[in-house]
């Protein structure tokens, strides 16, 4: 079993530049996977396990089930605010990244870990929500939603200050988690956020009243996913 992940921050990206990143770790793992089925057990080889941290110039991404309704600006609208748009292969509708939001693509593969996607969202979520209680905010899980959420027991309170989506293959996972720390929240304006009308979106700036310090909350946030998911970094 190896459960050990390999760390990078590679900072402020370019989403297209980001997942291209990404399908090429996941890629070499799924084919290592695949070709350690014709050999013997003396012969397989360990695959790689990777945690990218990053942020993204502002982008409006949509999963393979979304609606393009739930954009409610135009491809014009788009460019003349700077806003890139991309349709992207992982599940969940469409949602925002930008500056001051921080994003996490655990590429790993759960053969070592459990091959059990329900539980793997449910872990990821975990590791948010024990990051967020480091801050004084109660995180919490919405029945029927994906994410992390604030004020569930009050439902016309409720809010998400943390989104997720992800697809796996082959029991091989990419896509991942969006928090958003100091995140400018009128972006949110221009969509119906993960297709859900009904619910605002927060930001731990927002909650807290003052801007959290961004590389303190990635490194509360990469302690938190090691011991979540009982792995240990290699870099």
């Amino acid at each position: 079993m190896n459960r050990k992940v390999t760390f990078k921050d590679i900072g402020l990206v370019d989403y297209k530049d980001a997942w291209d990143y990404q399908e090429k770790l996941f890629r070499e793992v799924v084919d290592k996977k695949l070709a350690n089925r014709s050999l013997t057990e003396e012969e397989k080889e360990f695959t790689g396990n990777y945690l990218l941290f990053c942020e993204h110039p502002h982008v409006f991404t949509i999963g393979k089930s979304g609606s393009e309704n739930n954009l409610l600006v135009n491809q014009e609208n788009l460019a003349q605010r700077n806003i890139a748009y991309y349709k992207i292969n992982r599940g969940g509708d469409i949602t925002y990244h930008g500056p001051g939001q921080v994003v996490a693509y655990p590429i790993l593969n759960l053969d070592y870990f459990f091959t059990d996607i329900h539980r793997y969202m449910r872990s990821l979520e975990e590791a948010v929500i024990r990051m967020l209680a480091e801050y004084g905010i109660k995180g919490d899980r919405l029945k029927g939603m994906t994410g992390v959420w604030l004020d569930v027991d009050h439902p016309a309170k409720a809010r998400k200050i943390c989104a997720m989506g992800v697809r796996t293959s082959h029991w091989v996972t990419m896509h991942g988690i969006a928090l958003n720390v100091n995140t400018d929240l009128q972006y949110f304006s221009l969509i119906i956020p993960c297709g859900i009308t009904d619910k605002a979106v927060t930001s731990m700036a927002k909650e807290l009243g003052f801007e959290p310090n961004t590389d303190e909350v990635k490194a509360k946030l990469k302690k938190h996913l090691a011991e979540v998911f009982e792995y240990e970094y290699i870099s």
